[in-house]
Parts: structure tokens; sequence; C-alpha cells
């Protein structure tokens, strides 16, 4: 007698594979998140084997330029507050409260600074990018030749005057996304 189940499919295998090494990784990506220090210095391993690779194969310049240029634009915004004070759009929802403001008077409350990208998916991202560059030099096809000291003067360049723009932003709207430096109130043990 014939059974009234049908068969299971090839895909339904794989797709439920693909999804037990999904929770997997992020299993290991939730138990990395209080190891700030260790993800941070890994990622920097990486971006000095990233180097050594450009600079011992001596091309894939390209890739490193638009290396540089994504890791600038994430820290640009892990710099920045999730909600712009200059945009006037937000200005109607902030003085109602319901959206964190920045002090921009003396006299007003001081309201947490919340970022635009949080720490871990900054590094996330900046690892995940590294990764992909790092093996975009392994092809060929991305070794475009090119003159290396044009790219590395005009990043210079781009860094200096974004910089200078974010911390003229920065104490314009008197806000500081770093919390080394800032002074910390404890409780008043009587």
């Amino acid at each position: 007698m014939e059974s009234l189940e049908p068969e299971p499919s090839p895909f339904a295998a794989v797709s439920a594979q693909g999804s037990r090494i999904q929770r997997y990784y992020q299993a290991l990506l939730d138990q990395s998140t209080p190891y700030v220090l260790y993800r941070w210095l890994s990622t920097g391993a990486l971006i000095i084997v990233f180097f050594l690779r450009i600079f011992l194969a001596q091309g894939w310049y390209i890739v490193a330029y638009a290396l540089g240029i994504y890791l600038l634009n994430l820290f640009l915004a892990f710099l920045q507050p999730k909600f712009d004070p200059s945009n006037d759009a937000l200005d109607n929802e902030m003085e109602d409260g319901s959206v964190g403001t920045l002090p921009t008077r003396q006299d007003e409350e001081f309201r947490p600074f919340i970022r635009r990208l949080p720490e871990f998916k900054f590094w996330y991202w900046a690892t995940r990018a590294i990764l992909i560059s790092f093996t975009c030099t392994w092809f060929e096809i991305f070794n475009v030749p090119v003159f290396w000291p044009i790219l590395v003067m005009y990043w210079f360049m781009l860094f200096v005057l974004t910089m200078r723009k974010q911390i003229q932003h920065m104490i314009k709207y008197r806000y500081v996304p770093f919390t080394f430096g800032k002074k910390n109130y404890t409780k008043n043990s009587s």
C-alpha cells in the first residue's frame, strides 16, 4: 500500500542545513559581544595581514582604496548621533521629547548619546569588509593598474576634510561620542 505522505525534497534538506549553520553563526556572534578588546584586536590583525598581502603582492591598490573609503564611511557613522541635531525635520519630534536630543545651550538637559552605528555593527561590518577585500586580492580581475601614491594622497585629503567637518559638527552641537574623559557620577551613600 502506498504512503500518502510526499517525499521530502532535497531543497528542504539544504534549507534546513543552511538555517542550522546560520543559527550557529549567530550564536557565535552573540557570544563574542562582550569581548570588545579581543574582537578589535582580531580585526586589527586581519587588516595588518591584508596590508601585508597588498605590500608583498605589489598590486590590488584599488581594492585597498575601496576598503579605506568604506572603513572611513563606517567610522563617520560611528561618530555621528542617531538623531542629527542639525536636521530640521526632527525638530518637532525632539520638542515633544519622543526622540533623544543633544544639548545646544548651557541650560539644556543632557540626553544620552546614541550612535548612528553601534560599536558591534561597526566591528562586524568592518571585519566583514576586510575579509571580502582580502578575498578579492586573490583574483587577478581586481588587480587594476593604478598609480597608488595618488590614491593614498587622495584618501588622506578625504580623511582630513571629512574629519574636520565632523569635528566642527561635534563642537557646534557640543557632543562627544566617546565615554573616556567624561565625568562619572556616583550614588551618594548617605
